[in-house]
């Protein structure tokens, strides 16, 4: 099944070509998904690096450094993000609340100084320049979190991947298809309205490019995204999932718009920790992506954002730095997802339903 796992990212996620210099990023627990990955890198004349991710590296960085190294950025760090020529990046935590004692005044600074590499990443993704992809590997920690089994998880990552189709590069042509058609559909749009239990939110989107997320960046994929246009989006969305960052959970979140800026935030726990994440920047109140989940593979709340915004019958939308690839122009030092539970919703696009019940009506795409 790893063997399987590696070929697809290597060869459909980011086509991986003879001279590429890759890069795979994982814990020590993704070593078995790592050593295929590594291989079939090199059957194909890749030439590839390894990071070592580590949670308690993580956390002795924010416990003990100085304000002047919070600020600092790696000159090595910078040159990789504008030479590499691909990434892997595999989620496989071993510990998933390593900051959760962090102030997160310290996370606020380390967000900031970090904003230039996350724009080097951006451009060079939309120059199309960097290939990338993110993915998972089921860890125990993981399990824990999404509450399941190790055994039930790893099925569920597994169905999630599509790897139990026998042909499971065609699976996700097949994936890409169907979104692709949603995406035709919504590049002609130009207001959405999203309508249920605790949402009444309007924003517009004519003029902004939809992305179709077929799994070459984002393995598993499954959604459709784009920006809004900056200060359309108005009313009000209460959020079905605690949103996560960095291992905070903020639980039960409520935001109102006026002209695309957040006016009024609450959450039933971690509300402070959100008004700090609101305050990072500017751009931090604005909207930088608003999405549809569509893998209907992926029906549970895992606490894991990669597996989270793509369930089917979702919407999401990130708060801060919006993809250029869409011709969004925020910018943030942030880019954090939260999730809706739209399978008893409504969405309407320039006045006509499109959506119902958590997917798209059969006769508009």
């Amino acid at each position: 099944m790893l063997n399987k796992f590696a070929k697809l990212v290597v060869n459909y996620c980011i086509k991986a070509l003879r001279g590429d210099e890759v890069r795979i990023s994982a814990t020590y627990e993704a070593m078995p998904l790592v050593r295929e990955l590594w291989a079939e890198l090199v059957r194909v004349g890749a030439y590839p690096h390894f990071k070592l991710v580590d949670e308690l590296l993580d956390e002795v960085f924010y416990r003990y450094s100085g304000d002047e190294l919070l600020r600092y950025v790696s000159k090595v760090e910078m040159y990789t993000y504008e030479n590499i020529d691909a990434m892997i990046s595999v989620i496989s935590s071993t510990h998933t609340k390593h900051l959760i004692n962090v102030d997160p005044e310290r996370m606020k600074i380390r967000s900031q100084a970090l904003r230039g590499l996350n724009e080097t990443f951006l451009r060079r993704d939309h120059e199309g320049s960097l290939r990338w992809t993110a993915t998972i590997y089921p860890t125990r920690a993981l399990a824990q979190e999404a509450s399941m089994s190790l055994m039930v998880y790893e099925d569920f990552i597994y169905r999630a991947l599509k790897l139990y189709e026998e042909d499971v590069i065609s699976a996700w042509i097949n994936q890409a298809g169907y979104q692709g058609r949603v995406v035709n559909l919504l590049g002609s749009v130009s207001e959405l309205r999203f309508l249920g239990d605790g949402v009444d939110l309007s924003l517009r989107v004519d003029g902004r490019k939809w992305v179709n997320d077929d799994g070459k960046k984002n393995m598993p994929g499954g959604e459709v995204y784009t920006a809004p246009i900056e200060d359309s989006v108005d009313g009000f969305i209460a959020f079905t999932y605690p949103a996560i960052w960095r291992g905070v959970e903020v639980e039960g979140i409520k935001l109102v718009f006026r002209r695309g800026v957040v006016v009024d935030a609450n959450a039933v726990r971690g509300e402070e920790f959100l008004k700090k994440i609101l305050d990072v920047d500017e751009g931090s109140r604005r909207v930088g992506e608003i999405a549809f989940g569509l893998n209907y593979g992926i029906n549970s709340f895992t606490k894991q954002i990669l597996l989270d915004e793509k369930i089917g019958g979702t919407v999401h939308l990130a708060l801060g730095s919006a993809y250029s690839i869409t011709g969004g122009v925020n910018k943030s030092a942030i880019h954090w997802d939260l999730i809706k539970d739209m399978r008893s919703g409504k969405v309407f696009a320039d006045g006509d339903l499109i959506y119902s019940d958590g997917r798209f009506l059969s006769d508009v795409i």
